[in-house]
């Protein structure tokens, strides 16, 4: 089995809208077989993709190919005996809304993580809530 966790940006913010990639996403990653866990903050995508060596590279071929994206960048591939995040699930808090503590809500969200990848997703959370 798989991990790959990437970030990228938002080419237009604007026309990007979170409860349309949240069901595309998990109709998606369901067909697949693909779990882990996406967080977006309204500019940017940090994403962790498990599963097996196929559907892995699949999924994240076809997020290359997604105009939303540009400036992917993988910050992480390795083998994983077993799915560290459990089910997809996706964590997004809109720019100035407060919608709860996004540290505490990415923290449960990774709690199962491998202690080399939990810190980017708790510093991508933090950097966020103090933009």
């Amino acid at each position: 089995m798989r991990q790959l966790v990437y970030i990228s940006s938002v080419r237009k913010p604007a026309e990007v809208d979170p409860a349309v990639i949240l069901a595309q996403s998990r109709r998606n990653n369901a067909r697949a077989r693909v779990t882990g866990l996406l967080f977006f903050d309204g500019k940017r995508f940090l994403q962790a993709l498990e599963g097996d060596d196929a559907t892995v590279d699949a999924t994240f071929a076809r997020i290359q190919a997604d105009g939303r994206h540009h400036a992917l960048v993988v910050l992480s591939n390795r083998s994983i005996e077993q799915r560290e995040f459990g089910e997809w699930a996706m964590a997004y808090q809109a720019p100035g809304e407060d919608g709860g503590d996004p540290l505490e809500r990415i923290g449960r969200l990774t709690a199962n993580a491998d202690p080399a990848v939990r810190p980017t997703f708790a510093g991508f959370a933090k950097v966020r809530r103090a933009a």
